[in-house]
C-alpha cells in the first residue's frame, strides 16, 4: 500500500495527526509537553506531562504507558510537542521498549512544525 504525504509538510497524514493530537494535549492541559503514539492497529494514545509530588513523567512516557495499559503490543510511531530540541534518551527508550529501535519519534515545536525525526533506538 502506498502512503501519501502532505505536499506542504512532507508528512504522512497519520504522522501529521499524532503531531496535531500531541499539540492539542499540550495546549489544552497547559503542560510543558504533549505527546501521542500510534500502535500496531492504528489506535492513538495522547498524553501530557504528569507532574505530581509523587510521580513525574514526560508526556511521551505517559503516552507509551497508556498504550501498554490499553493492550498495545507495538508502536508504529510517536510524536512529542515540546520546547526542547529533541526527545530525551529516557523517552526514546520507552518508545523503543514497545516499538523497537526503528520506531520513528517525531519532535515538533509548540507551533506544530516538525523539527526532527529520530529513531527510538
Amino acid at each position: 500500500m502506498t502512503q501519501s504525504t502532505d505536499a506542504a509538510t512532507g508528512l504522512d497524514p497519520e504522522d501529521r495527526k499524532i503531531i496535531t493530537l500531541a499539540r492539542s494535549a499540550r495546549a489544552r492541559n497547559g503542560v510543558p509537553e504533549g505527546a501521542a503514539v500510534r500502535d500496531e492497529t492504528g489506535r492513538t494514545y495522547v498524553a501530557g506531562t504528569v507532574e505530581l509530588d509523587s510521580l513525574k513523567l514526560s508526556a511521551l512516557r505517559t503516552a507509551v504507558a497508556m498504550a501498554v495499559a490499553s493492550g498495545a503490543t507495538s508502536l508504529e510511531a510517536a510524536a512529542v510537542v515540546t520546547d526542547a530540541d529533541g526527545a530525551s534518551d529516557e523517552d526514546r527508550a520507552a518508545v523503543r521498549d514497545l516499538g523497537g529501535a526503528a520506531t520513528p519519534v517525531l519532535v515538533a515545536g509548540p507551533d506544530g512544525v516538525l523539527r526532527v525525526t529520530v529513531p527510538a533506538g
